[in-house]
């Protein structure tokens, strides 16, 4: 069984690690909510560099949408996937005072519930198959905070508890459990950010520039390969130097 799933897997980050997976031959089952030009693109520029990626509708924080994507008469309820990568995401940054329950449930809701209803989707493969690796990307945020970013920073250390209790669940069945922490990365998020803004960010990198998203792939990618079979539980921070500097 060489499937992925790719939550989130039609833009920045999530397409980096749809494509970086399908190169190693892989046949990748990426998911979108709404934006169906841009799945659409994404299937055609993957046709013309002959690699195996499918857009399919769902929403990350709809129990129904994985219901009916996971259902015993589909081919993913079937024939399952070996690998999840949870990269669908967001952000609503305001300071908390000024945040609506409606933003604070947007992001909780494609983060974390989106965590939790893609982990619990693809377990019953995994388990049937003895083996799997499920990763979240978190970020930063999580461990250092940043103004504005309450609802994020909660979102995702929540994905980090996640990833840690169900360690516990499901490491005798051979299915490994990780996060990458994805630092500052260009992205069409961060290139709407000021030079200012940007200056102050990459003035507590280390390596002083932001990632790159095949940095960011190439983490995942091995992480979901053979040779990380004995990692579990754990963060990796692709963020140079930030999160642990």
């Amino acid at each position: 069984m060489h499937r992925a799933l790719v939550t989130g897997g039609t833009r920045g980050l999530g397409l980096a690690i749809a494509q970086r997976l399908a190169r190693g031959g892989r046949e990748v089952v990426v998911t979108y909510a709404q934006n169906e030009a841009a799945a659409q693109q994404v299937q055609e520029q993957a046709q013309a560099e002959g690699l195996a990626i499918r857009a399919v509708r769902c929403d990350a924080a709809r129990a129904d949408d994985w219901k009916a994507l996971f259902a015993r008469n589909t081919p993913l309820g079937e024939e399952g996937v070996e690998v999840m990568v949870h990269a669908a995401g967001f952000t609503r940054d305001r300071l908390l005072l000024m945040m609506s329950e409606e933003d604070l449930d947007a992001v909780l809701g494609v983060h974390l519930r989106g965590g939790f209803l893609a982990a619990r989707a693809v377990l019953r493969g995994m388990i049937a198959a003895r083996s799997g690796r499920i990763i979240f990307i978190t970020s930063p945020t999580a461990a250092l905070g940043r103004p504005g970013q309450t609802s994020y920073g909660a979102a995702k250390a929540g994905l980090a508890g996640l990833m840690r209790s169900l360690v516990h669940e499901v490491s005798r069945f051979q299915i490994t459990v990780n996060c990458v922490c994805a630092g500052l990365v260009d992205t069409a998020l961060t290139a709407q950010l000021s030079a200012e803004v940007r200056r102050q960010l990459l003035s507590a990198v280390p390596l002083a520039r932001l990632g790159r998203p095949e940095e960011i792939a190439a983490a995942v990618d091995w992480l979901a390969s053979p040779r990380a079979g004995y990692i579990t539980g754990q963060i990796l921070a692709v963020d140079g130097g930030l999160t642990y500097s």
